[in-house]
């Protein structure tokens, strides 16, 4: 049995993926912050804010053997509207807060002899999409600190990056939040449909077990096609 954090892993795809890595017999920790994940057999759960709270390592096994951190946010509104604080507060959250946990937990990363990090970026870095400036910022450096961390940490670390297209979770609901919407979305990618949280999890969960054993420095792109097909 593999010993797995998931950051933020109450909703959306960190939900999924703590539901296929329990399903897998594995035993597992998931933070939370407001939606409260209830104890069950081999999945432990942790109250934690990411911008505020520093990570109680006691209630941590001493090896992990995977990380994913899944907290994140969609911000969209024209350029000239945002203002330096909605740059910097999206960049703490899904950059800063990556690196803060990556850096406390290395030790027991390192310890396992065999482990993985998965780190979750967007289409939007690949693709320029209008009034994406701040979602691109953010997932761009974590596409590069993936990179970087795959380069350095190899070989007994893996890291890599899921980057999906907009996806059915709750994080994603005010942009599909009508049968218009979702349409004009599904019409976006070459399989004229919305992905779900879990499809998204199901190649997170890959890229964080032994199955992806020789893969490393990757941004697995989950997007229906649309990244790379017209």
């Amino acid at each position: 049995m593999r010993n797995y954090l998931i950051i933020g892993g109450s909703s959306g795809i960190g939900k999924e993926l703590v539901n296929i890595l329990k399903e897998q017999d594995q035993q597992v920790t998931a933070t939370y912050n407001n939606n409260i994940i209830e104890d069950q057999q081999n999945v432990k759960s942790i109250k934690f804010d990411v911008m505020e709270d520093e990570l109680d390592l006691e209630a941590l096994p001493e090896e992990i053997h995977g990380l994913a951190y899944c907290p994140g946010s969609i911000n969209l509104k024209p350029f000239h509207r945002f203002k330096d604080e909605d740059f910097i507060e999206d960049f703490k959250l899904q950059v800063s807060g990556a690196i803060k946990i990556i850096r406390t937990l290395l030790p027991r990363l390192k310890k396992s002899g065999d482990s993985s990090i998965v780190l979750f970026s967007t289409i939007a870095v690949q693709r320029g999409f209008n009034f994406h400036a701040q979602v691109s910022v953010s997932k761009g450096a974590v596409e590069g600190l993936t990179r970087a961390l795959a380069a350095e940490f190899a070989p007994n670390i893996r890291v890599n990056a899921v980057a999906p297209s907009l996806t059915d979770t709750p994080l994603a609901s005010r942009l599909l939040n009508s049968l218009e919407k979702k349409e004009t979305q599904a019409q976006n990618n070459p399989l004229n449909r919305i992905g779900d949280a879990k499809e998204v999890a199901q190649a997170a969960a890959y890229l964080l077990t032994p199955n992806s054993s020789w893969t490393t420095g990757q941004i697995l792109h989950v997007d229906g096609g649309h990244s790379t097909l017209k």
